[in-house]
């Protein structure tokens, strides 16, 4: 097994040192960098943006619950928070088909369709009767489209750099952090003089417009494109030439590679802190409202996680280039966790005084920039880790993982919320801060164990 892994690290090591330190740059080349660049932050500020602004859309729906005659009627906040769940789960589960997609059809395409389905999913949201029919469309139809919106994005990027791959993914995914203190108070604001019903049909709209506009930048760096052209009629042979068996089918993984440890290491990584990661995003705005703070007020703690996540995307990103990708990915993914070890859970304990709430603003600050760093380092170290052959399939597979520990995570997470209390008693949130906490160490420890399995056998090096 040990030489398996060695011989394999040799030589991706042998691609990477052989690759060229960075693209010609000539100006083509530069204007096709900054278009994939602003296309990719377009996307993640329109559909990754909204989707971790539901803790805005959890607040009010919990608020709904107990009130008579509306779809939310009686509803427990665990139940409220499977929609969010549930967009955020699939988003990353579908991700394995999204790559099939994106090899079987140029990514221009799919994005394009994305921005249909994400349009016409907050439509049917808009005039849905019942939590199931909201769990289908704001939940499942935003899901899928977020993902053939987003992955595209983010996996064709990385093809067009090489020393600057982690700044330029960071810029791209603090698209998210940007949309994500904006939209809650857009979204506040269209609910207070809108109604909700309004506030989804305007924002969806906007949103798919954005999508369909930006599309035709997503694409492969032409020597990838060759690449993916290679692989494209095998994948449709594979298929027996049946285009729905095309489309349903999942890339398939290298087995030898699947049975490395570092590649076992980074799924369990990916599993545990995808399970971990949305439960505060979608609860900040709940636990706001226990703290004491208005519906409007407690919306800001999304805010102000996401300012601070912007400004460390992008910080983080060009210090993942010079100390090392690995290196950040662990130390971003131990720091979440005693953000909330050493301020979300006394928050819980403290309650609705003057100490609680400076404890609970420490945390979303902290919260908000490291733990969306995994988002931004997790595919930029792919490439490094596993070579360019196996990138799309490995990204793919571990979307996939992340999609699960987002399915399982938040939602069992939730149970431990009384949804009677939710919105007035701080302290039934810390079972859950617990909980998240006791997944957010292990995933970092995974993470290091990635780092030390790279270096297995190696003479020492710090930037990893």
């Amino acid at each position: 097994m040990s030489t398996q892994t060695e011989t394999m690290t040799d030589s991706r090591e042998f691609e990477l040192r052989d690759a060229p330190p960075e693209m010609p740059r000539d100006k083509d080349l530069k204007v096709q960098q900054l278009l994939v660049i602003g296309a990719g932050f377009t996307i993640m500020l329109t559909t990754n943006a909204l989707i971790f602004s539901a803790g805005v859309y959890q607040a009010l729906y919990e608020e709904m619950a107990s009130e008579p005659n509306n779809p939310f009627t009686g509803a427990s906040s665990a139940l409220i928070g499977l929609i969010g769940t549930l967009s955020i789960g699939l988003m990353s589960l579908t991700g394995p088909f999204v790559m099939m997609w994106i090899k079987l059809y140029r990514p221009q395409t799919v994005v394009a369709v994305a921005g249909v389905i994400f349009g016409v999913a907050y439509i049917l949201a808009s005039v849905s009767r019942t939590l199931w029919q909201f769990a289908l469309t704001q939940g499942v139809l935003v899901g899928i489209s977020v993902s053939m919106s987003y992955i595209p994005a983010t996996t064709t990027a990385p093809t067009w750099f090489n020393e600057r791959r982690s700044l330029a993914m960071g810029i791209i995914i603090s698209g998210s952090a940007v949309g994500g203190m904006l939209w809650p108070s857009i979204l506040t604001a269209m609910i207070h003089h809108l109604g909700f019903r309004n506030a989804l049909r305007v924002s969806g709209s906007i949103c798919a417009l954005a999508i369909l506009l930006v599309s035709p930048a997503v694409k492969w760096e032409p020597s990838f494109n060759e690449q993916i052209l290679g692989e494209r009629d095998a994948l449709r042979q594979r298929a027996g030439g049946s285009p729905a068996r095309a489309l349903l089918q999942p890339p398939r993984l290298n087995r030898r590679l699947t049975r490395t440890r570092g590649f076992l290491l980074q799924a369990a990584g990916c599993m545990l802190q995808s399970a971990a990661y949305s439960t505060p995003l979608i609860y900040y705005a709940a636990f706001g409202r226990a703290l004491g703070y208005s519906a409007t007020t407690a919306a800001n703690f999304i805010t102000i996680s996401n300012a601070a996540n912007a400004v460390a995307r992008v910080a983080l990103g060009y210090a993942a280039d010079r100390y090392g990708r690995l290196n950040l990915l662990f130390a971003t993914t131990f720091l979440s966790a005693v953000a909330v070890a050493a301020f979300w859970v006394p928050a819980t304990v403290a309650g609705a005084t003057a100490a609680g709430k400076a404890l609970f603003l420490v945390f979303t600050l902290l919260y908000g920039a490291f733990a969306s760093a995994y988002i931004a380092l997790f595919p930029a170290s792919l490439m490094e880790l596993f070579g360019k052959r196996d990138f799309t399939s490995v990204n793919g597979a571990l979307y996939l993982v992340r999609g699960l520990g987002a399915l399982l995570g938040t939602p069992l997470t939730g149970l431990l919320i009384p949804q009677s209390r939710a919105l007035a008693a701080p302290e039934v949130y810390e079972r859950a801060a617990l909980v998240v906490m006791a997944l957010l160490f292990p995933a970092s420890f995974c993470i290091l164990g990635v780092r030390l399995e790279m270096m297995a056998g190696k003479e020492w090096r710090w930037k990893v």
